[in-house]
């Protein structure tokens, strides 16, 4: 029987361990897709105490705590203190064995606290000091603050998701603070500006148009207004741009028929689904032809059931932990985008996203019909996202890519987090490939030449994204 998180965790054939230890786990990370806040990272921030570092902001673990019966008071509120949001997390985590965030939050415990127990209720009290004091230690001899874990992560760029209103002023600040190595790069994220349905979005136009100063009175006003935003981005080193889409929409004649709709919208006239579907879609194909212009990688990310509990949405607002899986299917429409866009040869390098896992195929076979000469994998799959980044649904990914695709032009794993312990995914991710792809080899369905596959893990765990984005 093998010791829980050993030297070895997941890596259960010796060709795995080889593959892992030799070749993946030293390799620098690249977060190409992530929430934390770059203030965060320009104040530098310390923290307190683990519920600080652990429950802020983390709706994976919120979810489980309030699936524990917990009361609200426990997760969210402000009349419970630090630690007893941590018993609660505490008293949950027995009963949370298969799910990532148990593996997570012990990977964290020991990489960055050097604590390997395992946490309960009954072990809490010792975890809080021990973690306590590590994060005082670290106030005095800097080595735990948001900076410093970062170093310590090993992580060499950083992408944040950014809204095209924003100042971007923390990233010009860590830009130009030479004492700290990562990049972190802003990522364009007008969701904002697509979203015509939405009550907020007049007001939105109305923000655009103060910051970057350009009359919005129509579509032409507004494709102006978000290049001269996407321009200051580059600026301060963006080269992606991603979209959040209930689904991605494709509306026949969406180009002609938008300038009308766009005004009517602005004059606050009410739209119906078709001329909202058609807006998106010209938004999206104007996007899309802006990042092939600018060299911009697109991601899409879709399926996600958002906010299906009101009563939670009204009280503790959006991205709390209340979002489901959609099951909208809409392969012919993803498969008319990309179309649409390639005619003109303004398709630019695309990662497409499901939350759905049953996309999986759909996505891989839709991914390998829009390549391009000299770039390796151009349109892919993104990483098991969001619900689907167990260790389960990372090996479904890989093996879908692997069965219908080609494996090694894959980007692989980002955090998608709010965390800046979540670092640890990159190394639960790799460990996964390398027994994936050990176990091949050793069962004979793949030539066991630890060169070639060590080239292969590597790749996929850091040279593939970083030739993919230019960084």
């Amino acid at each position: 029987m093998k010791d829980f998180l050993d030297h070895d965790f997941l890596l259960n054939n010796e060709t795995a361990k080889l593959l892992y230890h030799d070749f993946a786990k030293d390799l620098p990370i690249i977060d190409y897709h992530c929430h934390i806040n770059p203030r965060e990272i320009f104040e530098n921030r310390r923290y307190e105490n683990i519920t600080q570092v652990w429950l802020e902001a983390d709706h994976y673990k919120w979810r489980l705590i309030r699936a524990n019966g917990e009361d609200e008071k426990n997760v969210t509120g402000k009349e419970a203190s630090d630690y007893e949001k941590f018993l609660s997390f505490a008293r949950m985590m027995p009963k949370a064995i298969g799910n990532p965030v148990y593996h997570w939050a012990h990977l964290e415990l020991r990489r960055y606290f050097d604590c390997d127990l395992i946490l309960s209720e009954e072990t809490a009290p010792y975890i809080w000091d021990i973690c306590k004091e590590k994060l005082a230690s670290g106030m005095a001899t800097s080595t735990m603050s948001v900076k410093d874990i970062i170093k310590k992560s090993n992580v060499s760029v950083i992408v944040t998701t950014d809204d095209p209103i924003d100042s971007l002023c923390f990233h010009q600040s860590i830009k130009d603070d030479k004492d700290f190595t990562a990049k972190v790069l802003p990522g364009f994220r007008p969701d904002k500006a697509v979203n015509v349905e939405k009550t907020d979005f007049l007001a939105y136009i109305n923000e655009l148009s103060a910051v970057t100063e350009v009359a919005i009175n129509n579509i032409s006003g507004l494709f102006a207004a978000l290049e001269k935003r996407l321009d200051f981005f580059a600026q301060l080193g963006a080269v992606t741009a991603d979209h959040g889409l209930d689904f991605i929409p494709f509306e026949k004649d969406a180009e002609k028929d938008a300038p009308a709709i766009f005004e009517k919208a602005i004059n606050g006239s009410l739209l119906s689904d078709v001329e909202v579907n058609k807006y998106k879609t010209a938004l999206l194909l104007f996007f899309g032809r802006l990042y092939a212009q600018k060299g911009f990688v697109m991601q899409l990310h879709y399926g996600a059931l958002r906010n299906n509990n009101q009563q939670k949405l009204e009280i503790i607002g959006p991205d709390s932990g209340y979002d489901a899986i959609s099951s909208y299917e809409c392969s012919r429409n993803i498969s008319a985008f990309l179309n649409e866009l390639e005619k003109t040869n303004e398709l630019p390098k695309t990662i497409l996203y499901s939350l759905n896992p049953n996309d999986d195929a759909v996505l891989q076979t839709i991914s390998a019909c829009f390549p391009a000469a000299g770039i390796l994998a151009k349109v892919q799959q993104g990483s098991a996202w969001w619900f689907n980044d167990t260790k389960q649904g990372i090996e479904a990914q890989l093996l879908n890519l692997a069965s219908r695709g080609l494996l090694g032009g894959f980007i692989g794993m980002l955090t998608d987090s709010r965390s800046f312990l979540s670092y640890v995914r990159h190394e639960y991710f790799r460990r996964i490939l390398c027994n994936m792809v050990g176990e091949w080899a050793e069962k004979g369905e793949c030539p066991n030449d630890i060169k070639m596959l060590g080239a292969l893990v590597s790749d996929i765990s850091y040279h593939n994204v970083k030739k993919y984005f230019g960084f």
